[in-house]
């Protein structure tokens, strides 16, 4: 694994090949959250606690309304963020499952084009052959027992050791269980607004302040990290990007296929060419990123990949990106086999659950003795609460076909699968899924063993 500390060795090395235009290309700086509600961002629309600095990106540069992870896991949307790779092609098609070892990413493809590339935080990418960052020290790597503690050195030592460009990740574990971190006192449970999708009952808000205040403090972090841009004069010379994982952990969320688990937060800043206050709705996923990223630094695109650059919709030229937005999820290791596939376009979405006959089941989420996490009081007002139950059973419970309008329904409430007038549409999406599939190599029902 790379260290900091070789960086200026490295540098000296390379300095005579990339030559003074290495200085005039732009920084990137890559902020990811773990586990993020994206509605809960002022940006997009949250009301229960401030964000911001995650919304000065989005006021000073641009919004994605329709940015989708391909899978609401961190090791698979990881994976694919890094390669441009759908989880099927780059091997961690379950979670904690290891990429394949002949696969590249962005840690091979950018110091091709005279760039370094670091992280900062979480890791969990493996193995580290095809992942091979420089890390940098600095941000909390574990995401289970976390510190809240993190300092901006790191990443201070690093934007600053060379005049080669350099792109950074900079990984957070906020807002991912458990909710320790963050201003409790400013957010009353009682009042906070809760999803559409959720039982209410005390013991839920409690937990739902606990996590609201874990964004704040992500807020917190994101706006360390744009100081020392500013500090260090490279604010307005690097591409800041922040993005929003896959949704939290809660019913709905994580480890599904739903709008909750895949819809994720993607805003940008770079004022030398993003015009400050635009929202877009063209489709993105984070297969894309790597080859935007590389295409920004001036490589070749990368022939083969499943992501395509969006820099014509990130610098204003064009309006539309994808036709679709493709979802995989395997259950194995975090319970019983479950395997679910989805697409969406800008309106509608399409989930086929693979083994509908079978109860969903997660470990972690829905341990009824973890009393730190929300199911086990849905379990107990469902007991005497019927609509508790009913929304209990949707989750446990489901259709081999779901149908959504996301434009009516954005907490995909409805099921519309049995609805005629959605017939011809359904047939052709799930035409379009199915030719996803088998150009992914992905057989369904065979992966989640």
């Amino acid at each position: 694994m790379n260290k900091i500390k070789t960086l200026s060795s490295s540098a000296l090395a390379l300095a005579p090949i990339v030559g003074a235009a290495a200085q005039e290309k732009p920084n990137v700086v890559v902020i990811v959250a773990d586990d993020l509600a994206t509605n809960e961002l002022g940006c997009y629309g949250g009301r229960n606690v401030a964000t911001p600095n995650i919304d000065r990106i989005a006021r000073e540069g641009i919004l994605f309304t329709h940015n989708f992870a391909s899978c609401a896991m961190s090791v698979p949307i990881r994976a694919s963020l890094y390669t441009g790779l759908y989880p099927a092609r780059h091997g961690s098609f379950q979670n904690h499952k290891t990429s394949f070892g002949n696969i590249k990413s962005i840690t091979t493809y950018l110091p091709e084009t005279g760039y370094r590339v670091g992280r900062t935080g979480k890791r969990h990418t493996t193995p580290q052959r095809v992942y091979n960052f420089d890390e940098v020290p600095g941000f909390e790597v574990d995401c289970v027992f976390p510190s809240a503690n993190y300092t901006t050195g790191g990443i201070r030592d690093f934007i600053t050791a060379s005049d080669r460009p350099y792109c950074l990740f900079v990984c957070s574990t906020n807002p991912h269980v458990p909710w320790t971190e963050g201003d409790r006192s400013s957010i009353d449970s009682a009042t906070i607004t809760l999803p559409p999708n959720f039982v209410d009952n005390s013991e839920g808000r409690r937990l739902y302040r606990n996590f609201l205040a874990e964004i704040g403090a992500l807020d917190e972090q994101v706006g360390a990290v744009i100081k020392t841009l500013e500090e260090t004069g490279q604010l307005d010379k690097t591409l800041l990007v922040f993005l929003g994982e896959q949704g939290p952990q809660f019913p709905f969320g994580k480890w599904t296929c739903y709008n909750y688990g895949q819809h994720s937060a993607l805003v940008a800043r770079y004022p030398a060419k993003i015009k400050a206050g635009t929202v877009t709705d063209a489709i993105t996923q984070y297969e894309d990123i790597t080859p935007t990223i590389i295409e920004l630094a001036g490589g070749e695109e990368v022939k083969g990949i499943d992501g395509r650059s969006f820099l014509p919709v990130l610098f204003g030229k064009q309006t539309k990106h994808r036709d679709y937005a493709y979802g995989i999820h395997n259950n194995i290791p975090e319970g019983a086999a479950y395997p679910v596939r989805s697409i969406q376009d800008n309106r509608y979405k399409l989930i086929i659950n693979l083994t509908p006959e079978a109860k969903y089941f997660e470990k972690h989420m829905m341990d009824v003795e973890n009393r730190e996490q929300i199911w086990a009081s849905w379990i107990e007002s469902a007991e005497s609460d019927a609509t508790a139950l009913k929304i209990v059973n949707r989750f446990t419970t489901r259709p081999a076909i779901e149908f959504y309008d996301l434009q009516s329904d954005p907490w995909e409430l409805h099921n519309l699968a049995a609805d005629p007038a959605h017939a011809a549409r359904i047939a052709n999406m799930r035409a379009a899924l199915t030719a996803w599939m088998t150009q992914q190599g992905d057989t369904g029902i065979e992966m989640d063993k």
